[in-house]
């Protein structure tokens, strides 16, 4: 793709300008082919050599939600057991063992092996950053999110990842968001509040 133009504004509102965290969710089924959907559109975005450390596991049926309830905060706990769908996010800490095949032209495994913190530290951000690609895609396909970090990660990572592996990162509600439950969106900074030109 060589032509460099703007997305147009009904897209760019769908994704971002207009799009919110949902609380509450419609009686409306999420089918897998907009998960999986969504998950190919998101393994698109650039990671760090390619890492691509992200995993994810749906949860669906009331028995996989009733698994997650004992870590989540009170505060989380209902909206997460009505949403049709919960992305559980994680990322792999060994990551670099699929690095001959997501980085075939140059070897990276070197740079992680026997280097616990720094492959760990890399695939939190990388993952992190999947993350945000997920909920992007998520809206591109028409759905909505409610990403939360408001869960005890040991207690998840015990219940779903027992052999250390993967590591929870971030809870994200899916559905079709019940717009008449939304309250007035929150503000935010301004350009010269974040950022500067030098």
């Amino acid at each position: 793709m060589t032509d460099h133009k703007k997305i147009d504004s009904a897209a760019l509102a769908q994704i971002f300008t207009e799009a919110r965290t949902h609380n509450a969710y419609l009686d409306r089924p999420v089918s897998d082919d907009l998960l999986r959907e969504a998950v190919d559109i998101a393994k698109i975005g650039p990671t760090s050599a390619n890492q691509s450390p992200l995993r994810i596991v749906f949860l669906r049926s009331a028995a996989a939600k009733e698994r997650l309830r004992p870590a989540l905060m009170e505060g989380n706990l209902a909206k997460t057991m009505a949403a049709p769908v919960v992305a559980l996010t994680a990322y792999d800490v060994k990551f670099f063992e699929h690095a001959p095949y997501l980085m075939p032209h140059f070897d990276v495994r070197p740079w992680f092996e026997g280097n616990e913190a720094f492959a760990t530290r890399s695939a939190f951000q990388n993952g992190t950053l999947q993350v945000a690609y997920l909920i992007l895609a998520l809206r591109a396909v028409g759905l909505d999110t409610g990403p939360m970090t408001g869960f005890d990660n040991a207690k998840v990572d015990a219940e779903f990842f027992p052999d250390g592996r993967f590591k929870s990162n971030v809870l994200i509600n899916i559905g079709y968001g019940d717009h008449s439950k939304l309250f007035p969106r929150s503000p935010r900074f301004s350009f010269d509040q974040i950022a500067k030109i030098i």
